[in-house]
């Protein structure tokens, strides 16, 4: 199934890296708030993976007949998993029409009999993502084995590694302007998500920002 934006990962990531620098991502505020009430303050402080965001020894199973690419109901995935938040479920509703907010790829994560399926739940007017979220296909259902709710957020497949990535608020950055991402990249092994390292990116010299001045020449 192909979301709204239909433009695979790598057209995806583009879409989402600029909205990262747009100025109208205020549609994502209240997932962030909500994050910051729950004492989460982005990416900043999330130091080693969350125990919610790697997939535990049991996953929960979301429901699905079919282990066919071309049949898997990624918004379905999502709406019967009870590992998903009820806000974002909330958020996964049609835009136009029956377009729903999301994004799907489908690659080899973990080594299962089928290709995985990564989904990425995005607001309608600005598509930062709010959710990602990694099914695997077992006994002829889809599980989730991996998911990350931390908004903006996003995750896709890179070379058998799931990498996410994640924006950084230092105290006092608008919603509009975060200050670098954190991109995490994480493999599977003995059956779940470990993190294998991260990088940050600091969007200290981003459109908009003033210019270092160079040093004067004598």
């Amino acid at each position: 199934m192909r979301g709204l934006t239909g433009a695979g990962p790598t057209a995806a990531r583009g879409t989402f890296q600029a909205v990262i620098t747009a100025m109208s991502v205020l549609a994502a505020l209240g997932f962030f708030a909500a994050a910051c009430a729950t004492g989460g303050t982005g990416a900043r402080d999330e130091g080693p993976a969350h125990a919610d965001a790697v997939a535990g020894s049991a996953p929960s199973p979301a429901a699905s007949p079919s282990v066919t690419r071309d049949q898997v109901d990624a918004v379905r995935l999502v709406k019967d998993d009870p590992r998903v938040s009820a806000e974002v479920k909330r958020e996964l509703k049609p835009c136009v029409g029956d377009e729903y907010p999301v994004d799907v790829s489908y690659g080899e994560l973990t080594g299962g009999s089928a290709s995985d399926v990564v989904v990425n739940v995005l607001t309608c007017g600005d598509a930062v993502g709010v959710g990602a979220y990694v099914y695997r296909e077992r006994g002829g259902r889809y599980t989730n084995v991996f998911k990350a709710e931390e908004p903006p957020v996003y995750a896709e497949i890179d070379r058998g590694d799931l990498v996410v990535t994640k924006q950084v608020y230092e105290k006092g950055d608008p919603v509009s302007s975060p200050s670098g991402e954190n991109v995490i990249t994480y493999r599977w092994a003995a059956g779940r998500f470990t993190e294998e390292y991260r990088t940050h990116n600091d969007y200290s010299n981003a459109v908009g920002a003033e210019p270092t001045p160079a040093p004067e020449s004598n």
